[in-house]
């Protein structure tokens, strides 16, 4: 008798890369094995495709109740590529070798996957030949099959994200309507809310200090009040909560060193980067984290009066959130570097505070010190947002095998939000609007995917002819024997669903191609909120479909007007749509003034 496939369907692991490097991998820090010990893995394999589980809950029972991957139903396949880094904490990260990356990668596409899920960042953009992710995510796109990305963690700084090649989904990260209040009071009545996912309760009033006034002689005065390892004065922070800002080392770090110098409390601020995102940690004390605007009010009380005082309350989960989502600071940024005429990110979808699967090797904090084990966590990052989308992709993938992953993209792009729960502007931590360099095309909408209306197409021969500009070199990794016309296109024409000008001084014309795939006749009228100073026009601009499957051309020309008030020098941003009698097909739009 047949035994029905279990959830995990292949395991293998990938280690030559690392072993060249740094020898035989350390039993005690992971396992020579596709198991894992870090707890990053399993965290983004079950946020795709766990089976629903009810009554779960993080560490204190935080967010309790039934949790479900994207694709419950799916299979996974898990390449296991990264390693503990030897002698370091795992709260610091992981290392991965290109080549037990590519060997993964192969490996994937030979065992004939269908979606590849990769929450892996590089420090920086890479150019097409030397990015091993996007060269065996072309490979993977020759077979249909789909490679969605991380954008990375390395905003908000402009021009940082990871993964830019126009063949992969490339996922930034917002948050979810769901928050985790912790309260601080203070000696004079004033009651902060904060975020935490720590459950430790105070039981009175203690003293409050700010971490730089109680550090050991010698730490460089731009850290003294970033708690870091080894930082602060025992004598001076005994019994007290002590007030660390963010910025330099781990949030989770940072309450540890509270920790050992005998504190009873933590309270972390957030720099101005960080704005009102709250990263929410399992903390080894009480703790709570307070938004830049109330970080500054704590430091105001300590500095107004003589015996500071305060208690922190333990953390309690709180639903329907407003407003939500918001861009989280830490996603990376477009514009896309490597080229500027692909509009990157793709989408956006849930990165911060996330409840998945835990490995119970690993602890909340992942830091040495921590002893405690749990089989869920809630944790942040792109590498949280990157496996929503894969989940929604495998939806997607089972409802149309017959799609193409440009269809899917497509599908997911034109279809997402723009607004938030208060059906105003999505915001980014700061509580500006966001731009199409944070969100892409908008937050994913996964049940509107499903029926898009039209979709960009893009076949393989379409991704080779785009790196015949973009980046001719690849072409040569690939041992790709196509043949370069000897005036290839801009790759402004690659029918992509989005679009980006880096320099516009004279009219721009693109060319792209709708696929209806919504009602057999059907009519679309395109319209455009082009950026300020731009204009936009759509030739034709009204599109008259006879049949499913019919393809339909039109020219978008962009031109500057001569507005003197307008910001010179900078990106504006806008939108074209398809508009029918059941569809709104979207796409967003960059466009940079000199």
């Amino acid at each position: 008798m047949l035994q029905p496939l279990g959830k995990i369907i292949g395991a293998r692991y990938y280690v030559k890369g690392f072993q060249n490097a740094y020898g035989p991998v350390n039993a005690t820090e992971d396992y020579l094995s596709p198991r894992d010990m870090d707890g990053h893995g399993t965290h983004t394999a079950s946020t795709a495709a766990g089976r629903q589980v009810s009554d779960v809950a993080a560490f204190g029972g935080f967010a309790k109740g039934t949790a479900s991957g994207g694709a419950p139903l799916a299979r996974l396949a898990i390449y296991k590529a990264c390693w503990a880094i030897p002698n370091q904490p795992k709260a610091d990260g992981n290392t991965c070798f290109d080549e037990d990356m590519l060997a993964a990668l192969d490996d994937a596409i030979a065992d004939g996957v269908h979606i590849l899920s990769v929450s892996i960042g590089t420090a920086k953009p890479l150019p097409f030949e030397h990015d091993v992710i996007g060269l065996a995510a072309l490979e993977a796109a020759k077979r249909n099959i789909l490679v969605v990305c991380s954008a990375g963690n390395s905003g908000p700084a402009p021009g940082t994200l990871s993964n830019p090649a126009p063949w992969i989904i490339t996922v930034g990260a917002s948050s979810l309507d769901r928050a985790f209040f912790a309260p601080v009071k203070l000696g004079n009545g004033l009651k902060l809310i904060g975020q935490s996912v720590t459950p430790y309760n105070m039981k009175k009033m203690s003293p409050l200090v700010y971490a730089g006034d109680v550090v050991v002689p010698g730490v460089p005065l731009n850290v003294t009040g970033q708690c870091l390892p080894g930082s602060l004065d025992p004598n001076k922070v005994k019994g007290k909560i002590v007030v660390c800002t963010r910025g330099a080392g781990l949030r989770v770090g940072k309450g540890l060193e509270v920790k050992r110098a005998g504190g009873v409390g933590f309270v972390l601020a957030n720099a101005k980067a960080n704005g009102d995102e709250i990263a929410c940690d399992a903390h080894l004390l009480p703790a709570t984290t307070l938004t830049y605007d109330s970080g500054i009010k704590i430091l105001e009380y300590i500095n107004s009066t003589k015996n500071p005082m305060a208690v922190v309350s333990p953390g309690r989960t709180v639903l329907k959130y407003k407003p939500a989502p918001f861009m989280a600071g830490f996603t990376s940024r477009g514009p896309n570097v490597v080229d500027p005429n692909i509009l990157k990110p793709d989408i956006t979808a849930p990165g911060l505070n996330i409840l998945a699967a835990w490995s119970e090797a690993s602890s909340p904090s992942k830091l040495p010190e921590d002893k405690r084990s749990v089989k869920y966590n809630i944790y942040s990052g792109t590498s949280m947002s990157c496996p929503h989308v894969s989940g929604a992709a495998a939806l997607l993938k089972a409802i149309h095998p017959d799609w193409s992953i440009a269809a899917i993209k497509s599908a997911l792009m034109t279809t997402a939000a723009i607004t938030n729960s208060l059906g105003r502007a999505i915001t980014d931590a700061g509580g500006n609007n966001a731009t199409p360099f944070q969100f892409g095309a908008g937050h994913f909408r996964p049940i509107k995917a499903v029926d898009p209306g039209l979709i960009y197409d893009t076949s393989y021969d379409d991704y080779l002819l785009y790196l015949c500009t973009a980046g001719p070199k690849s072409l040569i990794e690939l041992s790709s024997t196509f043949k370069c016309p000897p005036n290839p296109p801009s790759t402004l024409n690659l029918n992509y669903p989005s679009f980006a000008i880096p320099n516009l001084n004279t009219t721009v014309t693109i060319t792209r191609t709708v696929t209806n795939i919504g009602r057999p006749k059907s009519t679309y009228f395109f319209s455009a909120k082009p950026p300020p100073g731009v204009r936009v026009k759509a030739s034709p601009s009204i599109l008259q479909f006879k049949r499913i499957g019919e393809k339909l051309s039109f020219n978008i020309t962009v031109s500057p007007i001569n507005d003197p008030p307008v910001k010179k020098s900078e990106y504006g941003f806008g939108w074209y749509s398809w508009d029918g009698r059941y569809y709104h097909v979207r796409s967003p739009m960059a466009v940079y003034l000199p």
